[in-house]
């Protein structure tokens, strides 16, 4: 991998480090306040939730917000940051979704299913603009799926994280 695509990948990393790990943050700064949930509690046809608790519009501004500044301070737009955001937040309410179809309850493990989704959306909606190859997107992926496994535990430990996964 060349230099180039190397500050490529740590950019990438770096975007959805803050659009994933915002509202986790955020959830351990403001606790329940202003934690109203995206899907208000409705149920789908199935019967069950459609995200779940977890997923909340705090989360989703924070991340945005925080997202967008992380993009301006790396060299890419604010638009740039609100869009890689709310990209990489789809993949997590995709991911929810299944779960939830699943019967799986909020903020359960699901291996693959809680970090392909949220990595590879905004990887395909920025991979021209970005110029990104297979190897390149394939790096941000694996590097994803291992770190934030291994960044869960951490913060599980530090007590930033309810459940170590």
């Amino acid at each position: 991998m060349t230099p180039t695509n190397s500050v490529l990948v740590i950019k990438i990393l770096f975007l959805l480090l803050l659009a994933n790990g915002t509202p986790v943050i955020a959830k351990k700064l403001l606790g329940s306040r202003l934690a109203y949930p995206l899907d208000a509690g409705k149920k789908f046809f199935d019967g069950l939730p459609l995200f779940g608790i977890s997923k909340t519009y705090r989360g989703i501004i924070s991340s945005v917000i925080v997202t967008s500044g992380g993009a301006a301070l790396i060299g890419y737009s604010i638009q740039t940051g609100i869009l890689f955001a709310i990209a990489s937040l789809a993949g997590d309410l995709a991911s929810s979704f299944i779960k939830r179809r699943l019967g799986l309850p909020p903020s359960s493990r699901a291996l693959g299913l809680d970090q392909l989704p949220e990595s590879t959306f905004p990887l395909l909606l920025f991979w021209q603009t970005l110029e990104l190859s297979i190897t390149t997107a394939a790096t941000v992926v694996i590097i994803f799926f291992a770190g934030e496994i291994i960044l869960s535990q951490i913060l599980f430990r530090l007590k930033i994280r309810e459940r170590p996964y």
